[in-house]
């Protein structure tokens, strides 16, 4: 079974497997993966991510098994809307980092914490960047990148509360763990974390200095939109608002 597969639970490790939400869209790329963690011959099972507040997505879910406990990535709404209505039918503990997500007595995820259930060690690595509180998930075979690294394309640092200087340290940490597989919030998994986290860096520095190339050309105090129109022309106009994104996030880095 090739990615994408709808609604169908798709076997990629020997203790990971995925579930697509049908939510694709400019940001979700073919939606948002769930996974679903658990060690062979383990009663019990871990989500990663319940999605959005899709009742399809959500029942297919709670029809796997009994639901040890469910992490979240970070705060974004394609993968922590579904919380409340997963909660409250499986009686899960829910933790994340941010407060305003916990459900049950789990407490905030912390950097470095080992987490055991399902008969698996689950290491939580912070990995902000594409937002402040996103964290990764190291398995034995295998990581959880959520949004930090994805499938296909390239992640936006996120308007809010995202910074690009913690996105390449975030890269730096991932590439440290070695050649192990990549298990994104979005899109396939991919086979070699270090081929994808220097690409991931490599891309961004390309993307730096274009921007310096186009502040150069239009002067220091250009706004994102302009370096967006200077820098993106090989991408569609209706990815500008998203690249404005990115652009916002690099011009920050630059001036500070």
């Amino acid at each position: 079974m090739t990615h994408p597969a709808y609604g169908v639970l798709r076997p990629v490790t020997e203790t990971a497997s995925v579930l697509l939400c049908d939510n694709p869209g400019m940001m979700t790329l073919d939606g948002t993966n769930t996974w679903v963690l658990r060690a062979p011959g383990a009663d019990e099972l871990v989500i990663v991510d319940p999605g959005p507040d899709d009742l399809e997505h959500l029942d297919r879910l709670a029809a796997l098994g009994d639901v040890a406990l469910v992490l979240i990535s970070h705060r974004h709404g394609d993968h922590t809307d579904g919380i409340e209505a997963f909660a409250n039918a499986t009686g899960a503990v829910v933790r994340a980092v941010g407060s305003g997500f916990l459900r049950g007595l789990g407490g905030p995820l912390t950097d470095g914490e080992v987490i055991d259930a399902a008969g698996l060690k689950i290491t939580v690595l912070a990995t902000p960047g594409h937002t402040a509180d996103s964290v990764s998930f190291v398995l034995d075979d295998a990581v959880l990148t959520a949004d930090t690294v994805l499938g296909r394309g390239t992640t936006v640092i996120d308007d809010e509360d995202g910074a690009l200087a913690d996105y390449f340290e975030s890269l730096n940490r991932l590439g440290g763990l070695g050649p192990r597989r990549v298990l994104p919030g979005h899109g396939p998994d991919l086979p070699d974390l270090v081929a994808v986290t220097d690409y991931y860096r490599a891309h961004r520095m390309e993307r730096l200095q274009q921007v310096r190339d186009a502040l150069a050309a239009l002067g220091e105090d250009a706004s994102a939109r302009q370096v967006v129109e200077h820098v993106y022309t090989d991408v569609d106009e209706k990815l500008w608002p998203v690249a404005e994104s990115s652009v916002r996030a690099q011009l920050d880095y630059l001036r500070s």
